[in-house]
C-alpha cells in the first residue's frame, strides 16, 4: 500500500498542467466545483489524441478543466457539454473563451443529461466523457455506449470514490453505484475497458465487434 500511495503521489507531481487550465482549475475550486485532478486529466487528453476525435460529448460540464483537457488532446474536435446548473456552463465558457477556443467547437446544452441524452445521434461521438450525478452513472454509461461510433471511448473518472470502492463495508449509493459500474463492464463480453487507479480514478471503455448490431 505504500508503494502504491509513493506512485501516486509521484504520477500527480510529475504532471505539468498548461497554464489555461490551471487557471480554470483556480475558478473551479473557488465556486465549489471540484475538478477532476490534472493527472487524470493527462490521461483523457493523451486518450482523446489517440483517438484523433473530432466529435466528444461531455456530461457533466463543471467550470470547464476536463472539457480544456479533451480539448487539449484533440485540438480539432467539437465539444457537447451538457450541464443542469446554467452557473456552470457560464463559468465554462468563460474558461473556453480565456484558453481561445473558439466558439464554433463548442456546444453547451443546459439541462438533465437522462433528459438530453436519449435525444442524442446514436454511434455518432468519438469519446462521452461522464462526470455527473454518480447515483446515475451506470444509466449515463449506458447512453455513452449507444452514442460512440464503433471504437469510441467512453471515461468515466472518479471510479475510485475516493479509496472507497475497494472497502467492502461501504454500501452507500454513490460507492455502490461505482463499484458495480466497474464490476459489470470489466466482465462483460460486450465492451472492453481498463481501469486506471492513479489520483482519483478512470475507467475507459470502448465497445467490441460483438455488441453492435
Amino acid at each position: 500500500m505504500a508503494g502504491h500511495d509513493a506512485s501516486d503521489r509521484f504520477a500527480r507531481e510529475a504532471t505539468t498542467e498548461p497554464e489555461v487550465i490551471a487557471r480554470a482549475r483556480t475558478h473551479a475550486l473557488e465556486m465549489g466545483a471540484e475538478p477532476i485532478s490534472a493527472a487524470v486529466g493527462s490521461q483523457v487528453a493523451l486518450l482523446a489524441a489517440a483517438a484523433r476525435a473530432t466529435s466528444i460529448v461531455e456530461i457533466g460540464t463543471g467550470a470547464g478543466v476536463s472539457g480544456l483537457w479533451l480539448l487539449h488532446g484533440a485540438p480539432r474536435a467539437i465539444l457537447t457539454t451538457i450541464d443542469k446548473e446554467p452557473e456552470n456552463l457560464a463559468t465554462a465558457r468563460r474558461a473556453f473563451s480565456d484558453a481561445r477556443v473558439a466558439p464554433a467547437r463548442t456546444r453547451f446544452i443546459t439541462g438533465r443529461a437522462s433528459d438530453v441524452l436519449p435525444r442524442m445521434n446514436e454511434a455518432s461521438y468519438d469519446i462521452v466523457f461522464v462526470d455527473a450525478d454518480p447515483e446515475g452513472v451506470i444509466e449515463y454509461v449506458e447512453h455513452g455506449l449507444r452514442l460512440v461510433r464503433p471504437g469510441g471511448l467512453v471515461l468515466v473518472p472518479r471510479v475510485l470514490a475516493g479509496g472507497a470502492v475497494a472497502d467492502p463495508v461501504r454500501r452507500d449509493g454513490v460507492t455502490t453505484a461505482y463499484r458495480s459500474l466497474i464490476q459489470e463492464t470489466l466482465s462483460s463480453a460486450a465492451v472492453i475497458g481498463a481501469l486506471s487507479i492513479v489520483a482519483e480514478g478512470l475507467l475507459q471503455l470502448t465497445t467490441t465487434d460483438e455488441s453492435r448490431p
